[in-house]
Order: structure tokens, then C-alpha cells, then sequence
């Protein structure tokens, strides 16, 4: 399935929660926020999310510094 994220269009395999995509990029464990379609996703929700075909998703890894 292609959907875009963060701005750019990709392929994903179907059937893949925003879990999934979390643990595909490699950032399971660190603070990441997720927008789908233009609205804010809880934490608690990834693994009922599934991603849908044409998807638009922000993905933001929190990173502190100062």
C-alpha cells in the first residue's frame, strides 16, 4: 500500500498498524506523537490503528537537548 509520510510517499506492506510503522522505522521505546489524516493519535491507540491505503502521517520523534 502507499500512503505519505512525512511529506513523502512510500510503500508499506498492508495490514500494518501505526505500531508496525513505529517498530519499522526503529523507534519502539522513544517518545513518538503520530497525526493520521490531520488528527492526533493516542499512544494507547497504535496497535488498533491500522494504517488505510492514501494515509497521510506525521511521524515526531521527541528529542530533548537544550
Amino acid at each position: 500500500m502507499r500512503i505519505h509520510l512525512n511529506g513523502k510517499e512510500v510503500s508499506l506492506p498492508d495490514g500494518m498498524t501505526l505500531r508496525d510503522l513505529v517498530r519499522h522505522y526503529d523507534l519502539d521505546g522513544e517518545p513518538v506523537a503520530i497525526e493520521r489524516n490531520g488528527q492526533v493519535v493516542d499512544q494507547q491507540a497504535f496497535e488498533a490503528e491500522v494504517i488505510q491505503e492514501g494515509d497521510v502521517i506525521e511521524m515526531v520523534r521527541f528529542v530533548g537537548g537544550g
